[in-house]
């Protein structure tokens, strides 16, 4: 009798039977056969919190094909994904299968973090029992997040309009997002100056540019036009004397292999690739692509990890290949250590290629085009991880005028190390440019003195990869949940993507603010990532699922009464604008609609006019000295305009400031 192995993915199923022969029959579950029913809660309340599971519609003829095949086989292995999803999963398929009813029959859960012959043959050694602590804690997400949503965005639904929702990870994040639009909206600019000089170098057609320090002691801003040209009237009748010339070396390590949140970065800054396209490309290279000459194998191990390990079989493919490539020289001395801290689970190793030797050149043909780049970002960054840290040859000069310093200083690649693979997007790694030839002592006549006006900026808007980057540093979420989340809140039309930018749509304030007003604990990051930290405690063994949720579930409630109870009463009709119908006469009010407010006519069925809903914001237009409004682009995002548009062109992304703010600004 064969050995039945069940995989998650249908596209594992041909490359493992290809490792395997006829020994072993491969099937594919397609993800979860069992979850929550989607017309209720699904949790038993009165029951000590007892989860209702029944079988995903559509999942039915699968489960039998599954049961047929187990008939058949005297040994089972569940070898779904190697983590918390992927263990919950096999338990689930433990149970739908009836497995422990089958008598005679050995069951056994296996995992392997990268799809290859040996990797897989390893885990046929290697079986052990379903990791239940596993389970309990993606069961513990799953229970904690439907007992949010399905109490807070009934809510939602009554309040602002049918088909929102709020979420124990996707409310923090926006409300992160909206801290952030916040203060861009609220960020007074400050200014600056800053100021260089050209000096003239004997024989050097170029010459010296140099750039304001301060004091000779001290450094020094320059915050008005008043202080930068006087200083700059006494430096330019000045000679420039050479003060200093130190040079020196400087080291830069080499990065560590990618995490899932990393990749995502990175590849949103290189490759201009949305979350969502990383996550789904990465799982076709892991799942496994046609190789000329070997087959499909998958070609990267498990893209949801946030451990920058690798394993010591890994090491050493990796320092074979650099030492055929580039020699010893470029070799780095030991493995760079897995980050540390209590937000890493270290279960998983980090993402890299399965097989070093396979190049981007060499498998360029068998990839479509983004399967490509990404798997060159990962296979370059992986490289580069074994190999010396670069280093720079640095020459820093002081030069004073007077009682004023300047300064210059160059960068130049002494040794570039892993910048031969893998080069970061940044001046210093670039930086050839050599100053010339100087020795303390040295004056030199200046040709031109400039100063430069500028004003501070607020904080960026998020993209995709930053909000990433700070979910994950505030502890919200865990690698397999930052594409998904963001995807939710650009869906659900919270969110707009501009370019790389991500702003909030009026919608969203909305949600955010009833979150805020009736939910503040479910918006604190605090709060979620104490959560994550508490889940990890039931992974590890340490904490039983149900006691964090029979804490969470009474404090939900409560506060989903008393916002029940609360919205009622402020709950009123239609707010009546000052604005007519054009059709028939009415004051038209303002609604809610999936892009935010807009204006209606209350004759609504027999007059059926809308018209976008243009909210005065008290400050006159600096062009035309209109009212400034409002306004909202097609997708959503919020921008200020006049009214008088198109008479008048006067737009800006930035609130505008009253004339007696901006007044005092200039």
């Amino acid at each position: 009798m064969p050995s039945l192995i069940i995989v998650e993915s249908p596209a594992k199923v041909k490359t493992i039977k290809k490792f395997l022969g006829t020994g072993y029959d491969v099937a594919a579950s397609g993800g979860h056969v069992r979850d929550l029913p989607k017309s209720k809660m699904g949790i038993d309340i009165e029951n000590d919190y007892e989860p209702q599971y029944i079988t995903i519609r559509g999942k039915g003829e699968v489960l039998a094909d599954l049961r047929k095949r187990v008939k058949k086989a005297d040994k089972i292995y569940l070898a779904t994904d190697p983590d918390r999803e992927g263990e919950a999963i096999a338990w689930h398929l433990y149970y739908a299968l009836k497995l422990n009813e089958q008598e005679g029959k050995q069951v056994y859960r296996i995992s392997f973090n990268e799809i290859t012959k040996t990797a897989v043959k390893a885990a046929l050694k290697e079986p052990r029992q379903i990791d239940m602590n596993l389970v309990d804690a993606q069961q513990t997400r799953r229970i904690l997040d439907r007992m949010v949503g399905y109490s807070i965005s009934p809510i939602l639904w009554a309040k602002v309009k049918r088909g929102l929702s709020a979420g124990r990870v996707q409310s923090a994040a926006l409300n992160m997002v909206c801290d952030r639009e916040d203060a861009i909206s609220a960020f007074v600019p400050e200014e600056y100056w800053t100021m260089e000089a050209d000096l003239e170098i004997p024989g050097d057609k170029k010459g010296l540019n140099v750039k304001f320090y301060g004091k000779q002691d001290e450094k020094q801003a320059l915050h008005t036009e008043e202080e930068t040209r006087k200083i700059e009237a006494a430096v330019r009748k000045k000679k420039f004397e050479v003060a200093e010339v130190r040079r020196g070396e400087r080291t830069r390590k080499a990065p560590a292999p990618f995490t899932t949140s990393t990749l995502q970065q990175e590849a949103a800054k290189v490759l201009n690739f949305p979350t969502g396209k990383t996550m789904r490309l990465a799982q076709q290279l892991y799942e496994g692509v046609e190789i000329k000459g070997s087959g499909q194998v998958g070609i990267i191990s498990y893209l949801r990890t946030d451990s920058t390990r690798i394993s010591d079989d890994a090491a050493r493919m990796r320092e074979e290949y650099i030492q055929e490539t580039f020699g010893k020289d470029y070799l780095g001395t030991k493995q760079q250590a897995a980050q540390k801290n209590g937000k890493i689970q270290d279960a998983h190793e980090a993402i890299r290629p399965t097989n070093a030797s396979w190049t981007p050149a060499y498998l360029k043909d068998n990839l479509s085009r983004d399967q490509f780049r990404l798997y060159q970002l990962i296979w370059r960054r992986f490289i580069a991880s074994g190999m010396k840290e670069a280093r720079f040859e640095t020459t820093s000069v002081k030069l004073n005028a007077g009682d004023y310093r300047f300064t210059a200083s160059d960068s130049r690649v002494a040794f570039d190390g892993f910048l031969s693979v893998y080069t970061e997007d940044d001046e210093e790694s670039k930086a050839t440019k050599k100053l010339p030839p100087l020795k303390e002592g040295d004056k030199l006549t200046c040709l031109d003195v400039r100063s430069t006006q500028h004003f501070t900026q607020p904080e960026p808007h998020y993209t995709e990869a930053s909000l990433v980057r700070a979910m994950e540093e505030a502890g919200i979420g865990r690698p397999s949940t930052y594409a998904p989340t963001i995807t939710t809140l650009l869906s659900r039309r919270y969110l707009v993507r501009e370019e790389k930018n991500l702003y909030v749509t009026e919608l969203g304030e909305v949600v955010n603010h009833m979150m805020r007003q009736s939910f503040a604990v479910f918006t604190q990051t605090e709060f979620t990532a104490n959560m994550e930290t508490l889940l990890d405690g039931v992974a590890d063994g340490e904490i039983a699922w149900k006691s964090i949720v029979r804490n969470f579930y009474p404090d939900l409630d409560e506060a989903v009464k008393k916002a029940s109870e609360d919205l009622t009463k402020v709950k009123v009709a239609d707010e009546v604008s000052d604005t007519p119908c054009e059709v028939c006469g009415r004051m038209m009010v303002i609604k809610y609609g999936p892009y935010g407010k807009f204006l209606a006519c209350p004759g609504f069925p027999e007059c059926k006019n809308t018209k976008p809903f243009l909210e005065k914001i008290g400050v006159k237009c600096p062009k035309c000295g209109g009212e400034i409004l409002l306004k909202r682009t097609k997708k959503g995002r919020r921008y200020y305009g006049c009214e008088h548009n198109p008479e008048c062109d006067f737009m800006s992304w930035q609130r505008p400031k009253p004339a007696e703010e901006t007044a005092a600004i200039s």
